[in-house]
């Protein structure tokens, strides 16, 4: 088994101040991965001090963006070059199974090198001209890096995460502290490793593992934090915006989801079971943006009741390490719990369980569970308006468009939200009427490091990824020079 028992602090691997440690667990079998460094609020204000020397003093702000470019690069180069041991990791940390973990690695990777060619285009339009209504005068706008980034990601997509937020803050040249989920902490750590051997400056990116509480909320709380950068639940979202409230930090927050998915009656029944399926059984459920409320237009809802059932049932569940698994553990037996519970309260609710929501027979290890289907789930219930966040989709009907994107639009959330029929006109016009910030025509899911991604309403604050995550980590400075050769004789007489 690997150490991890150090912390990555100002280009050197350092053990916590308190020599605390917690364990990481497979939820497979429930077994002990690892002993991981547990960091309290000490640890978090060298991090902090050594990212902020970083980007005071050092060298990572001041280099051109092709220069930075070029240590992206290298990132992507080794994340490329040890990606089936890092996805095996994930597998092993998270619970997901390999092919999907594989495919994480690849889009993390590829996102450091996205994101390498936009800090080359800095060079080119870091300072756009402004014509202004005085000619005495002239303007330009200013791009410059934010300052010292915190950011704290979430257990799902334990690499990818960090790559969306670490990626565009380096690239715009910020310094960064790093604090993954206690769950999944492992390929962060091995993210450190990797970009030092990049040649990354000292100081510049910094990963601090431990609990929320003792490691996190001192992150949150920090005064030399310029930027914080969180995705995860709603409520740690809230606590985390009211921390930021009290210096007035530039946040931008990834928050939950309950994203609906609106299937009219011209669509193509297998297509539509096969995107519902991806919706919300990819990566456990355990996906911000899962479509796993589901109105189906009643002229089909029953047939596609019935295939989406029959398809279900043959979902191969066990160790993501396992040829031939979609549906892995739980990532925790808090979350396998809480997701239990719903499924329960989902039957007490009056919702019709059509199948799965229970332990698969030939599993008696691990946080399994079979994927649940909820059809004819009452409106006003709990499975219906919050996010489970896991294998467990909840399907209505509906008899009409305009009833469609109301059912749709009512929720205190606005990630995500997906239409499917053969008539192109309706889909882009319900596309235009629906409110959250990605929508998915005729598929669910694909998501894309130009595009940009987040939320309306409590879904969060900001955009990431593309441009838009870029300028989550960029300031703009306005610089105004007086050019005449004349007194400007406000007090000259």
């Amino acid at each position: 088994m690997k150490s991890y028992d150090q912390l990555f602090i100002d280009g050197r691997w350092v053990a916590p101040g308190k020599r605390g440690s917690f364990e990481t667990l497979d939820p497979s079998n429930e077994q002990v991965i690892a002993n991981v460094a547990a960091a309290t609020s000490e640890d978090i204000d060298l991090a902090v001090k050594a990212a902020r020397r970083a980007f005071d003093e050092g060298p990572w702000p001041r280099m051109r963006g092709v220069e930075r470019a070029t240590v992206l690069r290298r990132i992507a180069r080794g994340i490329r070059d040890r990606l089936s041991e890092l996805a095996e990791l994930e597998v092993r940390d998270n619970g997901k199974p390999l092919p999907e973990a594989l495919w994480d690695l690849g889009d993390a990777a590829g996102c450091f090198e996205f994101y390498a060619g936009l800090a080359e285009q800095l060079d080119d339009h870091a300072e756009t001209p402004i014509k202004l209504s005085d000619d005495r005068f002239s303007s330009i706008a200013r791009k410059e890096p934010v300052g010292v980034a915190g950011a704290i990601i979430p257990w799902n997509f334990p690499m990818l995460m960090a790559a969306w937020k670490v990626a565009p803050a380096l690239a715009a040249g910020c310094t960064m502290v790093l604090k993954p989920s206690e769950l999944t902490p492992l390929t962060a750590l091995e993210l450190a490793d990797i970009a030092a051997a990049a040649d990354l400056p000292p100081g510049v990116l910094n990963v601090v593992t431990g609990l929320g509480k003792d490691a996190g909320a001192p992150l949150a709380e920090h005064p030399g934090i310029d930027k914080l950068a969180f995705t995860g639940s709603v409520p740690t979202g809230s606590r985390i915006m009211q921390a930021a409230a009290r210096d007035i930090k530039n946040i931008s927050l990834e928050l939950g989801g309950k994203s609906p998915f609106i299937v009219f009656d011209d669509s193509d029944i297998d297509a539509a079971v096969e995107w519902i399926m991806f919706g919300i059984f990819w990566n456990q459920g355990e996906v911000c943006s899962a479509t796993s409320r589901v109105l189906v237009q009643r002229g089909i809802y029953e047939r596609l009741l019935d295939r989406l059932e029959e398809e279900t049932r043959k979902i191969t569940i066990g160790n993501g390490l396992e040829e031939g698994v979609l549906l892995g553990p739980i990532v925790s037996r808090a979350q396998y719990d809480k997701v239990r519970e719903a499924v329960e309260r989902g039957v007490s609710e009056g919702a019709r369980l059509v199948t799965g929501g229970g332990r698969p027979a030939h599993l008696d290890r691990g946080y399994f569970m079979e994927p649940a289907i909820f059809a004819d789930v009452p409106a006003e219930s709990w499975i219906w308006n919050e996010e489970i966040f896991g294998p467990v989709v909840c399907i209505r009907p509906f008899d009409d468009e305009a009833q469609a994107v109301r059912s749709a639009n009512d929720s205190r959330f606005g990630l995500a939200a997906a239409v499917m029929s053969r008539d192109t006109v309706r889909c882009e016009r319900v596309a235009r009427a629906l409110r959250a910030g990605i929508v998915w025509i005729n598929c669910s899911q694909p998501t894309f490091t130009e595009a940009p991604w987040g939320g309306y309403k409590q879904s969060g604050i900001g955009r990431e990824l593309g441009e838009w995550g870029l300028n989550n980590y960029l300031e703009t400075k306005q610089i105004t020079r007086y050019e005449s050769d004349q007194p400007w004789g406000w007090y000259i007489k």
